[in-house]
């Protein structure tokens, strides 16, 4: 009796395995909110670290993070190190190109898990406002497509992308 529940649990967690590595290797998160702005409005919302960091919802998750900013304020190079509580990890993210309808940001997160991605803010004009569109997308190691078997990570980090785009959009459309 044992030896057919280890050999059960062996096959489960084999087919565990082998599921998840097959899952795809990289991903993709993206959400879209319509700001009644100007792109000319929302640009530097986006491309200025500190002013970022004023309705990005991973740094108002914890009040106590710990912050430096480095290089420009604004634009290539402006980069923010962050150590905060468990939902918001240790990383850092840097601004690595802009555009006057475009903000592509690199992250390189160490804690809780590391991981290098890209951080993209695509601004598209429609009518009296702005599509905004803040996506994340980068390669899946063999542990995340694992834990995605269990997590909803689109659901997880899109969830965290609709509040900061409803963040930006108060701000912005506040602002007019």
């Amino acid at each position: 009796m044992i030896k057919t529940i280890a050999l059960a649990a062996i096959v489960a967690l084999a087919a565990l395995l082998i599921f998840a590595a097959n899952r795809p290797d990289t991903f993709r998160v993206q959400r879209t909110a319509t700001i009644k702005a100007p792109p000319d409005r929302l640009h530097p919302l986006i491309n200025d670290m500190r002013v970022f960091n004023t309705w990005n919802p991973y740094n108002l998750k914890d009040p106590y993070i710990q912050g430096e900013y480095q290089g420009p304020q604004a634009g290539p190079g402006a980069v923010y190190r962050f150590a905060g509580n468990r939902d918001v990890g240790k990383g850092s993210i840097a601004i690595v190109d802009t555009a006057p309808t475009r903000v592509t940001m690199k992250l390189d997160m160490v804690e809780p898990f590391e991981g290098h991605n890209i951080v993209e803010f695509t601004l598209a004009p429609k009518g009296d406002a702005t599509d905004v569109t803040w996506a994340m997308h980068g390669p899946s190691p063999f542990m995340a497509r694992l834990v995605g078997v269990f997590m909803d990570m689109d659901t997880m980090i899109g969830r965290d992308f609709e509040a900061g785009l409803a963040n930006l959009k108060s701000r912005a459309e506040k602002a007019v």
